[in-house]
């Protein structure tokens, strides 16, 4: 009884805190009111699963989580289920404790909820949340200072799945570190078969990828290499390959979409995602996957694809000073070189690197991601943020000549700067990213 006491006093206590943040401007809101619900009862989440009637989803990986949740939420949402969401991408314990805590109410029941969780703290959700499915994405080299070397992250996320008896995996095939974590799980495959493309940009990075050792110990071989480890790989030596896939699909990208074929029980679907780079076809892929395995057609599926909308910095267009601009955020090398490949060299560009904790103290990632993929760009680079110098040191050395070179430290007065005169396309770290934001720029 006591405990049911504390659930309900953390509800009223965050309705009140989230209204004085709002009615004070002080805060996006997005963990604070989670921080202090667990404060107040510990055990939140594990009261809010009596709130969801039918499944629990949770997507993880390095790269994707954002537009892969939420696709997979507007997809449910288009099909006429009540979904609960953390939307705008607080993926710790308080982030996802912050989205139920403002949702939640006493008589109201959701059919799904679907919780992007942060790789690392994914075992601590499943302490208090079981989930009936947990789509992965992929697994990059990302913020050594804060997860370590790739295998470590790979251990979080193993760990959450032992917790979880009767959870369901949805895995790309086309990575070899999330292939193998269907060691005692239903697993469900996904991967691109043959990538085509139709469009202006370079599809091609020099940015360094990781070299994987098959589980017997021998350097893993590629038939066909997408980006990064992505692709279909083999063993030479003990015969290990990339899995069939249970959503086998062909792609053809395109400047700004792609049209993805998927394979379903032997019957062809074509699907058109309106968002630009194989890595956001690979996030499309998945909650393709997710869907169809949930009983979905095409109809629906590609319904919720027309109209999905980018959100928070992923593919995110907005109109600013009265002229478009894009805003993709950065934060790995593998991310950041895909990102790198799709942008409009004719626009105004403007890289806002800062280096907090939740963005990772260690900057040495600008170093091995692709940056040379702007040497051609027509008009001002500028670089912003904590980090600034260090990303115009960076251009410096990507061979872009100094006089395009612009270093503005404010985030609003660089971004300010750049959009007084056509197109402009943002590329923040993330914490960079939430001070745009707040700025409502």
């Amino acid at each position: 009884m006591i405990k049911i006491l504390e659930f309900y006093l953390a509800l009223i206590i965050a309705r009140c805190a989230y209204m004085g943040i709002r009615l004070l401007n002080k805060s996006s809101g997005t963990s604070f009111v989670g921080m202090l619900t667990l404060k107040i009862c510990p055990d939140f989440l594990a009261h809010c699963s009596k709130y969801v009637r039918k499944k629990i989803v949770t997507v993880t990986g390095t790269n994707g989580k954002s537009t892969t949740s939420g696709l997979v939420a507007h997809i449910l949402e288009k099909a006429n289920q009540k979904v609960i969401h953390n939307l705008k991408g607080a993926n710790m314990l308080t982030g996802v404790a912050n989205v139920f805590a403002l949702s939640v109410e006493p008589f109201k029941r959701y059919d799904y909820a679907v919780i992007e969780s942060d790789e690392a703290y994914l075992t601590k959700l499943y302490d208090y949340m079981k989930s009936d499915y947990l789509v992965v994405t992929n697994l990059f080299r990302d913020q050594l200072d804060r997860y370590g070397e790739l295998n470590t992250t790979a251990e979080f996320i193993k760990n959450a799945i032992n917790k979880n008896p009767d959870l369901k995996l949805i895995l790309n095939a086309d990575d070899p570190i999330v292939a193998t974590f269907d060691r005692t799980k239903y697993a469900v495959y996904y991967g691109f078969e043959n990538v085509e493309y139709d469009c202006t940009y370079e599809h091609k990075s020099n940015a360094p990828s990781e070299v994987f050792n098959c589980l017997c110990g021998n350097p893993l071989q590629y038939s066909k290499q997408f980006f990064a480890q992505q692709g279909h790989y083999f063993c030479s030596k003990c015969g290990y390959k990339r899995h069939k896939c249970d959503y086998p699909a062909d792609v053809k990208v395109f400047n700004d979409y792609s049209v993805i074929t998927v394979q379903n029980r032997g019957d062809a679907y074509e699907f058109r995602v309106n968002l630009a780079g194989l890595y956001n076809a690979y996030n499309a892929l998945a909650a393709i996957a997710f869907a169809f395995e949930n009983g979905l057609n095409q109809e629906e599926i590609q319904k919720a694809l027309d109209d999905y909308k980018a959100i928070f910095g992923r593919t995110e267009k907005r109109i600013i000073n009265g002229n478009p601009a894009v805003i993709q955020l950065i934060k790995n090398p593998t991310g950041a070189s895909e990102v790198l490949k799709t942008v409009d060299l004719k626009s105004n560009i403007v890289i806002a690197i800062n280096d907090n904790y939740a963005d990772g103290r260690d900057i040495s990632w600008l170093w091995d991601s692709d940056f040379e993929q702007l040497k051609e760009a027509e008009k001002l680079v500028i670089t912003s943020g904590i980090r600034a110098n260090d990303m115009a040191t960076r251009l410096k050395y990507a061979g872009i000549p100094q006089e395009k070179i612009l270093v503005e430290p404010n985030i609003k007065k660089a971004i300010e700067l750049a959009t007084t005169n056509g197109k402009t396309t943002i590329l923040p770290s993330y914490t960079a990213l939430l001070k745009i934001n707040k700025e409502k720029l």
